[in-house]
C-alpha cells in the first residue's frame, strides 16, 4: 500500500489554516485528517510510555552511537539531543461589542488572524565528578502571535509564544545548569537517557541541588498528562497553573537555585529564583536577596489498584517591584494627571488618558499563591489530571499569565485501543478568574501585560482544548488541535473565539 506523504498532509492543513486554500478547514476535513492518523502506521505501535527516543522505532544520535557500541546508554558520560517544533494557529473572527475602547490597546482583534511559532533546541549533558552533571540548551524561536500577544488572560492558545519574540530567528541560551545529586540509599532504579537527563541509576532517597539558568517549571508543578506541551495540549493553561506567577524573564527562563529531597514516595522541593527587573520584560534582577521568587512543593506518589498517581501541593511567594491595583486606582482618583498616558517609568504604552496605570503604583510588594496538582493513571492507556491555584490577586501579573485564580482538568488516552500506541487523544478544560481589584482596574480602562479592553463585563475566562497527536514516522509527530475560548480577557462582551491549530514536532 502506498501511504500519503505526511509533509503534503501538513502542507494541506497549513494552507487551510492560512485561508490560502479555496475553503476554510471544516470539521469534515478535520475528521478526515484524524482518520488518516488512525490508519497510517510507519512503525509498530508499542504500549510503553513515549517518547523514548532510544527504542527500536525511534531515531536519535545517542541511539545510533549505542547501536555501534560507541556509547553506553545505561551509564552515560555525556549525551546530546535536539528538538524542532512548528505550531500554526488560526483564529476565526468573533463578535465583540467594542475593541480597544478609548485608546486602551490590549484587546484581542475580532478579525481572523494567523499565528505561528517555530522553535529549535539542542540539549547537551556532561557528567563530571560523582553525582555532578552539567547541562546546556541553546534555543531558537521565530514567532508571530495573535494580536501582538494581547487580549487573552490565562488561556493563551500556544504555549511556545514569548513576550518579546518576532518573526526573525532569535537565538538565546534557555538553560545552563549544574546539578549535584547526593545518594542517601533506598532502592535503586534506572534513569533513561534523554534531553537534560543522563542515563544511569538513581537512589529513591537522595538530595538534588540545581543551580544556574533554567525554567522553574522544569522542576515544579510537573504533570504526566499536562505539562509536556510539545506532545500534549497546545494551550498555555495546561502547561502549569495559569495563576502560578513564577518568576521568569520574558522568555520564561530565570536564574536561581533549587534543592530537592527525595525519600521513597515523598519529595520536598524549595527554590529561590530571580524575576525580571520590570514586569513581563527580558532583563533579570539578579539581586535575589532583595527581589526574588520563592516556591516550595510537597509531592507524594501512590498507587491505586496498581495504577500510579501523584499529588503535589505548591506554594509561592514573590517579592518584586510591582503595582497593586488598588494603589493605581487611588493614585489616579487623587490626581487624574497620573494616568496611563503620562507615565514616566516602565509602562505598556496605553493611549487612554482616562485610565489609571500601574506605573504610578510600583514599589516592593509581596505576591503569594497556593496550588494543587493531581494526576492518576486509570488504565494502561488512560490518565487524568487536575490542577488548581489561588493567588492573592492584589498585584499585577509580573511574569506569567493574567490570572489570579485558575483550575484545569482533563484526560489523555493513548491509541492502544485502535492499534496506535504512540498516538494520543486529549481533552482538557481550563478556567481562570481575576480578583475584584483586578476587575475594577480593567473596568476603568487600565491594562496589565496582556489584557485590557477599555472596560469589562466580567466573567471567568474558559477554554476547551482537544488535540490528537499522531506518530507519523520515526521521531516525528503531527498534532491537530481545536480550542474554544469563552470570555477572552474575562470579558463577556467579547467572544467566544474558535482557534484551530496544527503542530509538527521532531525529536532526535
Amino acid at each position: 500500500m502506498k501511504y500519503p506523504d505526511p509533509i503534503k498532509l501538513f502542507a494541506y492543513s497549513e494552507c487551510q489554516l492560512n485561508q490560502k486554500c479555496p475553503d476554510y478547514l471544516s470539521w469534515n476535513k478535520t475528521l478526515k485528517i484524524l482518520l488518516f492518523c488512525s490508519v497510517f502506521s510507519a512503525t509498530t505501535a508499542q504500549a510503553e510510555n513515549y517518547p523514548d527516543l532510544n527504542d527500536d522505532d525511534e531515531f536519535s544520535l545517542m541511539g545510533v552511537l549505542s547501536d555501534h557500541d560507541w556509547h553506553d546508554l545505561k551509564d552515560e558520560r555525556w549525551n546530546a539531543y535536539s528538538q524542532a517544533t512548528y505550531i500554526s494557529s488560526f483564529k476565526d473572527k468573533f463578535p465583540a461589542a467594542y475593541t480597544n475602547l478609548n485608546g486602551t490597546p490590549n484587546s484581542l482583534s475580532p478579525y481572523s488572524e494567523y499565528s505561528f511559532t517555530a522553535t529549535f533546541t539542542s540539549y547537551i549533558g556532561l557528567k563530571a565528578w560523582t553525582g555532578a552533571e552539567f547541562y546546556a540548551a541553546p534555543e531558537m524561536i521565530s514567532e508571530l502571535p495573535l494580536s501582538g500577544l494581547k487580549g487573552i488572560g490565562g488561556s493563551i492558545q500556544n504555549f511556545e509564544l514569548q513576550k518579546n519574540g518576532d518573526q526573525h530567528s532569535t537565538w538565546y541560551r534557555s538553560r545552563a545548569i549544574y546539578r549535584q545529586t547526593v545518594s542517601l540509599g533506598g532502592t535503586t532504579s534506572e534513569v533513561k537517557s534523554g534531553p537534560m537527563q543522563l542515563g544511569g541509576t538513581v537512589d529513591s532517597r537522595r538530595f538534588v541541588f540545581t543551580a544556574g539558568n533554567f525554567s522553574i517549571i522544569d522542576i515544579f508543578d510537573k504533570n504526566t498528562y499536562a505539562g509536556d506541551l510539545r506532545h500534549q495540549f497546545l494551550n498555555m493553561a495546561f502547561m502549569t497553573n495559569a495563576a502560578y506567577d513564577f518568576a521568569a524573564d520574558a522568555r520564561g527562563y530565570t536564574w536561581g537555585m533549587v534543592g530537592e529531597y527525595y525519600f521513597d514516595d515523598w519529595a520536598f522541593r524549595f527554590g529561590r529564583i530571580a524575576g525580571p527587573k520590570d514586569p513581563n520584560d527580558l532583563p533579570v534582577e539578579f539581586n535575589i536577596l532583595k527581589y526574588y521568587g520563592d516556591q516550595a512543593e510537597l509531592e507524594h506518589k501512590h498507587n491505586i489498584k496498581g495504577q500510579p498517581g501523584a499529588l503535589k501541593l505548591l506554594v509561592y511567594r514573590n517579592r518584586e517591584r510591582m503595582g497593586r491595583f488598588s494603589d493605581a486606582i487611588a493614585a489616579f482618583q487623587a490626581d487624574p494627571s497620573k494616568n496611563a498616558t503620562t507615565c514616566t517609568g516602565f509602562s505598556y504604552d496605553s493611549d487612554n488618558a482616562s485610565a489609571p496605570d500601574l506605573c504610578w503604583a510600583r514599589k516592593p510588594n509581596i505576591k503569594m499563591g497556593v496550588g494543587i496538582n493531581m494526576e492518576q493513571r486509570i488504565t494502561e492507556d488512560l490518565g487524568v489530571f487536575f490542577r488548581g491555584m489561588y493567588s492573592d490577586g492584589k498585584t499585577e501579573v509580573y511574569s506569567y499569565t493574567s490570572s489570579d485564580r485558575s483550575l484545569s482538568f482533563g484526560a489523555a488516552l493513548k491509541g492502544l485501543r485502535w492499534g496506535r500506541g504512540k498516538d494520543t487523544l486529549g481533552i482538557g478544560y481550563a478556567q481562570s478568574w481575576i480578583s475584584n481589584q483586578h476587575a475594577a482596574f480593567l473596568n476603568m480602562g487600565g491594562i496589565d501585560g496582556f489584557i485590557g479592553d477599555g472596560k469589562i463585563n466580567y466573567k471567568p475566562e474558559q477554554v476547551v482544548d482537544i488535540y490528537y497527536q499522531c506518530h507519523v514516522v520515526s521521531s516525528a509527530w503531527l498534532s491537530l488541535d481545536y480550542q474554544h475560548l469563552a470570555n477572552p480577557a474575562y470579558n463577556a462582551d467579547r467572544g467566544p473565539v474558535d482557534i484551530y491549530g496544527a503542530r509538527v514536532h521532531f525529536e532526535f
